[in-house]
């Protein structure tokens, strides 16, 4: 006779409960009961019955099926079998009709017991749209329930695989669904869900999924994340911790702007709302220790054996970079903020620069973590000029030479610190410390020329053109005072990259600046001396820059024309082709 209705569910209730036991005699004590409860006439297997559709029992044959083959898959040699990966898009299947929460914890658990057991299992999951099924569904889950935490799981083994870009709208929905459990946890999945999330910034997509996430309609995520950011580094965590939460504060500044660390801030555990600079003031402070405590690891480990934890020692600079990135955005915000931290900020720098002084001394010049320290040191001397001054004097020769990994130039470290030559090439002691090394005034022209030949016709970057040009022309009208002698390959092709700028170019103050320097530059030499220098012919002395009547000029450039006036008077006789172009106009 068949069993009672009441005593079967009872059955399968006991049998569910052993089977989710946290003892391997418990769930050993489940599977047994099985055998007793499904038939062989009835229920042919597990599997089978994950795909049973008998009627008013599905749901029952389902729920136990799928707990069964959940406590088969905490077997490494069962959940790497090629049966168990052929159930992968099953399982999603069954995921994505919406099962009670109970079923969803056990197919939650059976893909991540899975994929993490082989190889074949993660990429079945990533082939089967994983991402595409969990990840609208953890909105739905309870906070910090076993599902969201195996769920959590279950995308950090995808990240590791997800290189595409186009994957990036998958991702950014991740980052959108992680951020809340991220904000509103306290225990030990809080920390699961910030590694979570520094992974994903941290691959190989990052930048079209910066894209990606500062297009999205509804900005609450950013709120969560500033709330995760605040709560992990106000609190006693590993340093490892606070530096991914760190790494979550850069790439959010990337996206959203500095302003992004001012906003209110509420945690669960205090009643009322924190002050609205909290992040900031935290943000800042952590990494303050964080570019102490590893530029004095990196000192340390230059005694070391070279060949010595190589991994570790490029983390540690790649860490550095982001410390460094960190503390230059908070040095672009507002004059209002940047005066709060000022102090902090100084204390930084200072070790910022005790850290380029051991790089001189090692003679390393091409390194990412060099370049983000050029970025952050010439953002603060931009407000802050006097700040430092003879550590930034003693070291300014190397810092003209830092290249990026990437690069085959120091045009970049050049570019950063050009407010910062601009204002002490404004005095005689600057300009005669630019113009003493030749590698110094060469950089500052070579980075002009790339500025001119990359911006110069669409207006982009001309902030930075017009920075270049004022330290150039600082040092030409010093010339004589300071005893520079200006070599002629180098001021030659400023010369002919002047012209370019120029010609065509509607902006008076354009063409006015440009004819300024080269009146300078032709106050040094000849148009014979000229012709002779490679690449430089007659065509570059027939532009508005050397021939500028000086018509339409607006009254803000009149000390320039003043300057070309007298500067032509001087050296008419010696450029027989610009003479000739005058007097024709």
């Amino acid at each position: 006779m068949a069993e009672p209705q009441e005593e079967r569910s009872l059955s399968l209730d006991n049998c569910l409960k052993l089977l989710k036991g946290e003892r391997d005699e418990q769930r050993l004590a489940g599977l047994l009961l099985v055998t007793k409860f499904c038939r062989n006439d009835d229920f042919g297997s597990p599997q089978e019955g994950v795909r049973s559709r008998r009627g008013e029992n599905h749901d029952v044959y389902l729920r136990l099926s799928v707990t069964v083959l959940a406590a088969f898959c905490r077997v490494p040699e069962i959940a790497s079998s090629a049966d168990m990966v052929s159930r992968i898009p099953l399982i999603l299947e069954i995921i994505s009709k919406g099962p009670a929460t109970n079923t969803l914890e056990e197919c939650y658990e059976i893909l991540y017991l899975v994929s993490s057991a082989c190889e074949a299992g993660v990429m079945a999951l990533v082939n089967s749209g994983g991402l595409r099924v969990i990840v609208p569904q953890m909105s739905d889950l309870p906070d910090g329930s076993h599902a969201t935490e195996v769920a959590i799981k279950i995308l950090q083994v995808l990240v590791r695989k997800l290189s595409s870009e186009s994957m990036t709208i998958e991702l950014s929905l991740v980052v959108a669904a992680v951020a809340r459990q991220f904000a509103v946890l306290h225990n030990a999945l809080k920390f699961e869900a910030l590694r979570l999330l520094s992974a994903v910034f941290c691959s190989d997509c990052s930048a079209p999924l910066h894209e990606s996430l500062g297009s999205m309609p509804d900005n609450s995520w950013a709120d969560y994340m500033r709330t995760g950011v605040v709560s992990i580094l106000q609190n006693r965590v590993a340093p490892s911790e606070k530096l991914h939460a760190l790494i979550l504060a850069e790439n959010m500044m990337s996206i959203l702007g500095e302003r992004w660390l001012i906003g209110r801030v509420k945690l669960p555990s205090i009643e009322d709302y924190l002050r609205a600079d909290r992040c900031l003031l935290l943000v800042l402070e952590s990494a303050h220790v964080e570019i102490s405590v590893l530029t004095n690891e990196l000192a340390y480990m230059r005694y070391e054996a070279p060949s010595s934890a190589v991994e570790e020692h490029l983390l540690k600079h790649r860490y550095l970079a982001i410390a460094f990135s960190l503390v230059e955005k908070i040095i672009n915000d507002d004059e209002t903020v940047f005066l709060k931290v000022v102090k902090r900020l100084n204390e930084t720098v200072g070790v910022v620069l005790e850290y380029l002084k051991d790089a001189k001394e090692d003679g390393k010049k091409r390194r990412n973590d060099l370049l983000a320290s050029m970025r952050l040191v010439g953002s603060y001397l931009a407000e802050t000029p006097d700040a430092c001054k003879d550590l930034v004097q003693d070291l300014v020769d190397y810092m003209l030479l830092v290249e990026g990994e990437e690069e085959s130039s120091p045009f970049l470290s050049t570019r950063f610190l050009l407010q910062m030559l601009c204002q002490m090439t404004m005095e005689d002691e600057g300009c005669e410390l630019l113009a003493a090394s030749r590698g110094l005034y060469v950089a500052v022209v070579a980075c002009l020329v790339k500025l001119i030949q990359s911006d110069g016709q669409n207006g982009e970057g001309s902030g930075s053109i017009f920075l270049a040009c004022d330290a150039v022309m600082n040092i030409l009208l010093k010339r004589e005072q300071i005893g520079f002698s200006p070599e002629l390959s180098t001021f030659s092709s400023l010369l002919k990259a002047l012209t370019y700028w120029a010609d065509g170019n509607k902006d008076t103050s354009v063409v006015m600046m440009a004819a300024s320097i080269c009146s300078l530059i032709c106050d040094f030499t000849t148009e014979e001396a000229l012709l002779k220098q490679p690449s430089f012919n007659n065509s570059s002395l027939d532009a508005r820059s050397l021939s500028s009547s000086g018509q339409d000029i607006a009254s803000d450039t009149e000390d320039l024309l003043e300057l070309i006036t007298a500067g032509y008077s001087r050296w008419e006789d010696r450029f027989p082709t610009v003479r000739n172009i005058t007097v024709q106009q």
